[in-house]
């Protein structure tokens, strides 16, 4: 369980005024003034001289006191003591009563003498005695009117400014600083979730942005390590309105809360249908979210705890919520993220819910579960079946966010055209239901502001969420990946086609761009070849070492997905070898994109093969073309040949249309194991250009298929020369063709695209992406129609 450390000081809030003191602090019971503070009935002074007046002789006693002594000023608050009247502005008709008051202190004595001298000396001059003449109090009169109200204006600001500062300071301790990294919070519990009086979006230091301004804008504030899209992070409010949490903190339902820190508002919270005789069973750690102009559009819910699966669906079933989006794997770092609250296969109850599994489609990003949901237990009144399907994102990583959000678009749109329109809300959830869930819902709703104003407003709308769920978007780098996604879209768009518009879309494509000199196809290739190259990402292709193992100095594999391979003993850098995991459509590491082997790198080529498990073999080269060599051969032309511990065999060789299938027996000697590999040496591939037709490449990707499913679903290892142009147009083919026989739809664009933010120069040249819209357009027309493809 996540613990919250005790809150920090806040400094002053955004806005406050600069020039004013802090406030001072609370005593119990009482409220002690500061020091630089009068009290209220000292704020009309009276008049003070630098220098008392010469004494005047006495012509006569005073007279006694009309009224009695003011007494000494409390620096207490006592609410039954008088205010005494004020001092008289203007000299009386008649002859004035001088006044007295006991001094507090020796100045006030002073003061006390002075201020007694003046009613005998206005007195004496009306009498004529001829001491003095008698003196213009009007200056000094407008004086004194003028510091009145100078201090009435001064203790009312500051009277405002402590009650701002006490709501601030108690924000304060809900603020930004309590999140942490990874979807981890703190512990304190909180009681309730001060908000600001005012809107969020009304903070006009970050606006809305126009579309076009978004890549500038993006690429400034990511300058200095985002040092500007922190400040923006840190800059988002906890909330926007006084909130309180007080079904959450019932002793009842602290058990079903996930996270202490983590609690609904009660203004927003999910109420489920109470059980009879079950207290508190309306609560579920849920809350209702808006999404872009569509109020209570989503539940962002905590990932289920063992002891709330039935309560989920209930929620579900009540909410009648036709699709769940988790963004949470099961366990992450070993840690329980989400309770399994689905049964693998058949059907399972929870509570008076029974769930039955129709189908499971497993993808390379996300998986599609389809549920049957059907309430149980009222015989008299039998509930229809409902249809739930449940999207789950599993591309997270379990630090940080994707890589890319090319994943997260395609997830997001698949949600989008599946939930029906009679649907309730579509329900989200990762494991607490504030970090990747807020991200999730962000996204979604800023896609759908940036197509109806074109224009985005991430920090309003994260604010405004903010008032129905605690710290949604829970990291900067959450907020990051959003804006990311976002220009993903916009810069590239929904590049995905259905099979029946291929044909159009490419006749479409070969006419010019208004504007400029080349075709849709040459400026979609364009857009390709701009993808940065992080050539800071290949340290160890890059290593002394290493560089005599490259083939070709340009093409180094990137060190999140390089191939690892195990260290020789007693030898250093021997764990690389030029090539790279490459995600297919099903699932991640489909392939190993991999350079021809050297002849000095040939050992480390079947150490790959051995430790990966890879059983099948795709060459795209010829051992030399144009007189040059362009792959070491790694196999032997008859019987067995050894490299290091791994013995390889030719078994059999057959010779097909385009292409020769070799056979192999591999045998690790120092484990004493052997496994059957297959090679399959494509030869369609002309030394110059592309292929003719796309018909080899079809046959060879459905004899590799076919030997996947025999062999089981290990990285099918792909090679040319260089690992690059061929090797990524057979992986770019192989990906697009798999994804139109499942769902008739293909995306040429994104799926290059991927690939080479996977791998510097995947489909190497332009004729290289022409030929794969060329193949799949052939593919599809030796089909006569759309159900062939399923």
């Amino acid at each position: 369980m996540i613990r919250q450390s005790a809150p920090r000081q806040r400094p002053p809030p955004p806005g406050a005024p600069a020039h004013l003191p802090r406030p001072p602090p609370r005593t119990a019971g009482r409220r002690v003034p500061a020091a630089s503070m009068p009290p209220p009935w000292r704020l009309l002074p009276p008049l003070r001289w630098s220098r008392p007046p010469p004494p005047q002789p006495p012509k006569s006693p005073p007279a006694p006191p009309s009224s009695p002594p003011m007494p000494p000023p409390s620096r207490g608050r006592q609410a039954s003591t008088p205010v005494p009247p004020a001092t008289p502005l203007l000299p009386s008709a008649t002859t004035p009563t001088p006044r007295t008051a006991a001094p507090s202190t020796p100045a006030e004595a002073t003061e006390g003498n002075v201020s007694a001298t003046l009613p005998s000396q206005e007195t004496s001059s009306a009498s004529h005695n001829g001491n003095s003449d008698r003196r213009d109090e009007t200056p000094i009169i407008a004086v004194m009117v003028a510091l009145s109200s100078l201090l009435v204006i001064v203790f009312i600001i500051i009277v405002l400014y402590m009650l701002r500062f006490k709501k601030y300071k108690q924000a304060g301790s809900h603020s930004n600083s309590f999140r942490l990294p990874n979807g981890r919070a703190d512990d304190a519990e909180p009681q309730s979730m001060p908000l600001l009086a005012r809107s969020p979006s009304t903070n006009r230091k970050y606006p809305p942005l126009p579309v076009d301004k978004l890549e500038e804008e993006i690429n400034r504030r990511m300058a200095d390590d985002n040092k500007l899209f922190r400040e923006e992070f840190n800059a988002l409010p906890a909330c926007p309105i006084q909130a309180t949490c007080e079904a959450a903190s019932k002793e009842e339902n602290k058990e079903k809360n996930r996270y202490v820190n983590i609690l609904p508002y009660d203004h927003s919270r999910v109420h489920l249908t109470p059980v009879e005789g079950v207290p508190d069973s309306d609560y579920i750690n849920a809350s209702f979210i808006n999404g872009y102009q569509e109020k209570n559009k989503f539940i962002a819910a905590q990932g289920p705890k063992e002891e709330t699966v039935n309560d989920f669906w209930r929620m579900i079933w009540e909410q009648n919520t036709a699709t769940i989006v988790m963004v949470t794997n099961l366990k992450e770092r070993k840690e329980c993220k989400c309770a399994q609250y689905w049964p693998d296969q058949g059907c399972w109850t929870y509570g008076n819910i029974r769930v039955s599994v129709e189908d499971v489609t497993v993808l390379v990003d996300y998986t599609v579960r389809k549920f049957c949901i059907q309430q149980v237990g009222d015989v008299t009144n039998k509930k229809p079946q409902r249809l739930v399907t449940q999207f789950h994102f599993t591309s997270w990583p379990d630090f940080g966010v994707p890589f890319t959000p090319i994943g997260m678009l395609k997830f997001l749109k698949k949600v989008k055209t599946c939930n029906p329109q009679y649907a309730g809300a579509i329900v989200v959830h990762c494991s607490a239901g504030v970090g990747r869930t807020g991200t999730f819902i962000v996204i979604d709703a800023m896609l759908d502001m940036m197509h109806a104003e074109r224009k985005v407003d991430v920090y309003g709308f994260v604010s405004r969420i903010r008032a129905q769920r605690c710290q949604m978007v829970q990291t900067d780098m959450q907020y990051v990946f959003i804006y990311q996604a976002l220009l993903e879209h916009y810069l590239y768009g929904d590049t995905e086609l259905e099979v029946t518009s291929l044909e159009i879309h490419l006749q479409k494509i070969y006419n010019k761009v208004p504007g400029t000199s080349s075709n849709g196809l040459e400026e979609e290739f364009k857009k390709l070849t701009s993808i940065k190259i992080q050539n800071d990402k290949m340290r160890t292709g890059n290593l002394p070492a290493n560089m005599k193992k490259n083939r070709v100095l340009q093409i180094i594999p990137y060190e999140f997905n390089r191939v690892i391979i195990p260290v020789k003993r007693g030898e250093e850098n021997t764990d690389y070898v030029n090539a790279s995991f490459i995600d297919g459509y099903r699932q991640k590491d489909s392939y190993i994109a991999s350079q021809g082997p050297l002849q000095h790198t040939i050992e480390d080529f079947w150490r790959m093969i051995w430790e990966w498990k890879s059983c099948s073999i795709v060459m795209l080269t010829e051992l030399e073309e144009r007189g040059q060599e362009k792959c070491a051969q790694y196999w032997p032309s008859d019987g067995s040949v050894s490299y290091g511990d791994i013995t390889v065999e030719l078994k059999k060789e057959e010779e097909c249309e385009s292409y020769t299938v070799r056979d192999l027996l591999v045998t690790n000697t120092r484990e004493n194991k052997s496994r059957q590999i297959r090679q399959f040496h494509f030869h369609g591939w002309p030394e110059v250009g592309i292929p003719s037709d796309g018909k080899g490449m079809i046959n060879i990707i459905a004899a590799v298929q076919k030997q996947q499913q025999q062999s089981g679903n290990h990285p099918i290892t792909v090679h040319c020369s260089a690992g690059a142009g061929r090797t990524g147009t057979f992986c770019a083919l192989s990906t697009v063709l798999e994804r139109v026989k499942a769902e008739g739809i293909l995306d040429v664009f994104q799926t290059v695209k991927s690939l080479r933010l996977q791998r510097p120069h995947m489909v190497q040249t332009l004729e290289q992406y022409e030929f794969c819209y060329k193949v799949v357009q052939e593919y599809i027309d030796a089909f006569s129609d759309y159900a062939n493809f399923k």
